[in-house]
């Protein structure tokens, strides 16, 4: 199979963020958001078990997403989404944000709109988790069109540097997994991506 037909599918790409009953806050990046009703209005998110904030929203239950412009710069991918919130606060001296109605975060830069939303359902999918949720608000910060996941991969992440290095590069982020034959479960360190979205270094 060619993966490539995977970033054909028209999908955008988000900052979801959430914060603890202490009040941490944390954020990572999605790519997989749709509204599925109008009446009742509501929306849905796959998270990553493996992510931080997907813990965090199965406790408090609500969240937000901002939707990813084609402005955005590829730091802000490397920000939300090559660390994890159990190591490093994502927010400490971060300074694009604000709160939302719901105290949460809202990205301001690189993002043209967000969405609010209070978990109703929850969908185990194995690896990952579908939150259904109402919309609870919404705002729209301007009219740069959104960033698809074939956008990210043309235009924003870094084209990958010629190297003499052998092994397997993540299509995601570009770590190198140096050796001949990549793991079936092998997981990136860096984007926490799986063995499906690297490719094997020819040269």
């Amino acid at each position: 199979m060619n993966k490539e037909a995977m970033y054909k599918l028209g999908y955008g790409l988000y900052v979801l963020t959430a914060k603890t009953a202490e009040g941490k806050d944390n954020g990572c990046i999605i790519n997989t958001a749709i509204q599925v009703t109008t009446t009742p209005n509501r929306i849905s998110i796959c998270v990553n078990k493996a992510n931080y904030t997907h813990d965090i929203i199965k406790e408090s239950g609500e969240f937000n997403i901002s939707i990813i412009s084609e402005k955005a710069e590829f730091d802000l991918f490397k920000h939300f989404g090559f660390q994890t919130g159990r190591e490093v606060d994502k927010f400490a001296g971060f300074t694009d944000a604000v709160r939302s109605n719901n105290g949460l975060f809202v990205v301001t830069k690189g993002v043209n709109a967000f969405i609010s939303g209070k978990v109703v359902q929850e969908v185990d999918l194995g690896t990952h988790t579908m939150f259904i949720a109402d919309v609870t608000d919404g705002g729209v910060l301007n009219q740069d069109p959104s960033a698809t996941y074939s956008y990210y991969q043309s235009n924003i992440k870094p084209k990958p540097q010629p190297t003499t290095v052998k092994g397997w590069r993540c299509t995601v982020c570009g770590y190198i997994y140096e050796g001949e034959v990549l793991p079936d479960d092998f997981i990136c360190p860096i984007c926490k991506h799986g063995a499906d979205d690297f490719e094997k270094i020819v040269g």
